[in-house]
């Protein structure tokens, strides 16, 4: 039997903590990981319009970044979605407080919402994990209101990136992601792409040294 996305998905990512992304920054020694981790939301913090509303955090993990995106927009609601339940069991725990955030195990490929029921979406370094980034793309524009915003991030594919991802996974405790890149977006191809599917980009950018690729784009 022909296994579905989101299982493949989590077969590659069962060895990831389910906490990753919270330990990395308040516990992790290694000042290197910690500095990416605060860099990327610090550059995202900066595209992240405070205007309300409802937000999707596509493959948000233990939802550290979606408190960022909560705490930068001011949202009545942010939704994190991710297909690896552990990940969301903790985040649910963790964040129960926080009355305007919610998590639930989903599949990207197939998001169980409403036609233009967001106002923005974000999908940060995701599509680099996603099996069908194509569609995941149409789900995204279906879901996304008229003139919303997405924001996303991908590995630039440069050569100083996959110098460094090619040590980092084999060498460091970050090697429990070798392997769950299915797709790479060099150039800017993740651009061309965008445009194609219908988004005016309004931020192009590289960050971390040029290693990951920033971008933010309205739907028309």
């Amino acid at each position: 039997m022909k296994k579905s996305a989101s299982k493949l998905a989590k077969e590659l990512h069962e060895h990831v903590p389910p906490d990753w992304y919270y330990r990395a920054i308040n516990y992790d020694r290694n000042f290197i990981r910690k500095y990416v981790h605060l860099n990327r939301f610090r550059e995202v913090g900066k595209l992240i319009e405070p205007n309300g509303g409802k937000i999707l955090d596509i493959g948000c993990a233990d939802g550290v970044f979606t408190k960022v995106i909560l705490d930068k927009s001011r949202a009545d609601k942010v939704i994190g979605i991710d297909v690896l339940e552990r990940s969301i069991a903790w985040a649910t725990k963790h964040w129960k407080h926080e009355k305007h955030l919610e998590f639930e195990v989903v599949d990207a490929h197939k998001l169980p919402f409403k036609n233009k029921e967001f106002d923005a979406v974000f999908a940060l370094e995701v599509l680099e994990h996603v099996f069908e980034p194509v569609k995941v793309l149409g789900e995204i524009k279906r879901v996304l209101k008229n003139d919303g915003y997405i924001i996303f991030l991908v590995p630039a594919e440069t050569f100083l990136f996959k110098f460094i991802w090619y040590f980092w996974t084999k060498y460091t405790k970050s090697r429990i992601w070798k392997e769950t890149h299915i797709h790479a977006y060099s150039g800017n191809f993740m651009v061309k792409l965008v445009k194609v599917l219908g988004f005016k980009i309004e931020v192009d950018k590289k960050i971390i040294f040029g290693t990951l690729h920033l971008i933010k784009a309205r739907k028309k």
